[in-house]
């Protein structure tokens, strides 16, 4: 008895460690493909602003050194300091800041009223003003270029931040991304809310609001991102020097310092680098809000 019973555990060992099915290789072709595509794309990506960082660097007299040097002999942030000394490039830091803060937040406003009239309301001429926003997506910016100068101008906003800000609030893709993200939502929880003696007002900015955070946190940086990056407008629209942003101060700084590569690249860089702040803070919500756009829409 003492035999069996002790031998009956070791086969049940045996048996619970045997695999009940094929095992799956770790490492298949495609997950090997996949992952070097991946590093591939990174090393595309880094590969620029790793020259960038190495070039502001460097002395000035070894950016025009032949045979060109990735690492620099001589470490020194000279260019950082020459570029901070000029004083411009923090007025143009603050002006970038409240442009791109201004149309964020007015373009949030206006993106979510008009995609939840197109997804909630039915009204005439809805098929139609949906199509012209459709049809708007497909015009190039450039083209109002002129008409929108002029009317800043008849306005006198011309060298003002609501002159750079205003043409920018109107975004066609933002509102139909989150008319997509709203038609997605369940109504029921609108009756609810109606139920309660919530007007529609207080259902679009205390129900619709809060349940589409992921998708506005992910409008909100892209256009945040544009606006920074937006160069043709602001200097379109603006001829005093105080009043530049970011990427119209950096052409100046090109034009200004001619082969001083060691600080342009420094300016770049300065430039860059609340761009990349922002997207590692909120890499998370960008996915998240990309993903839940495709899924509801």
């Amino acid at each position: 008895m003492s035999t069996v019973a002790g031998t009956a555990p070791r086969s049940t060992r045996t048996m619970s460690s045997t695999p009940s099915g094929p095992v799956q290789p770790r490492f298949t072709f495609a997950k090997v493909a996949i992952v070097v595509g991946g590093v591939l794309l990174a090393i595309v990506w880094l590969v620029p602003l790793i020259w960038a960082i190495d070039t502001s660097l460097k002395p000035e007299a070894e950016t025009t050194r032949i045979p060109i040097t990735w690492w620099p002999t001589d470490s020194t942030t000279d260019a950082y300091r020459s570029v901070l000394d000029q004083g411009s490039i923090l007025r143009w830091f603050l002006n970038s800041t409240i442009v791109a803060v201004l149309v964020t937040a007015l373009t949030l406003i206006v993106s979510v009223l008009a995609a939840y009239g197109f997804s909630r309301t039915t009204f005439p001429g809805r098929r139609v003003l949906f199509g012209l926003l459709i049809a708007g997506i497909l015009v190039p910016p450039q083209v109002l270029i002129v008409p929108l100068f002029q009317e800043m101008t008849a306005l006198g906003l011309v060298d003002t931040y609501w002159g750079v800000v205003l043409p920018q609030v109107v975004a066609p893709v933002m509102v139909f991304v989150l008319k997509k993200f709203f038609d997605g939502v369940s109504r029921d929880y609108e009756d609810a809310a109606r139920v309660d003696g919530a007007s529609r007002w207080r259902i679009v900015w205390s129900v619709m609001v809060p349940m589409s955070r992921p998708i506005m946190v992910a409008v909100g940086i892209f256009t945040f991102i544009g606006a920074w990056n937006n160069f043709l407008w602001p200097f379109i629209v603006t001829t005093d020097p105080s009043m530049m942003t970011i990427p119209v101060g950096l052409a100046n700084v090109q034009g200004s310092y001619g082969l001083r590569y060691a600080q342009i690249m420094a300016s770049a860089v300065l430039g860059g680098l609340p761009l990349l702040v922002v997207y590692a803070l909120f890499q998370r919500h960008v996915i998240r809000g990309v993903g839940d756009a495709g899924i509801k829409g």
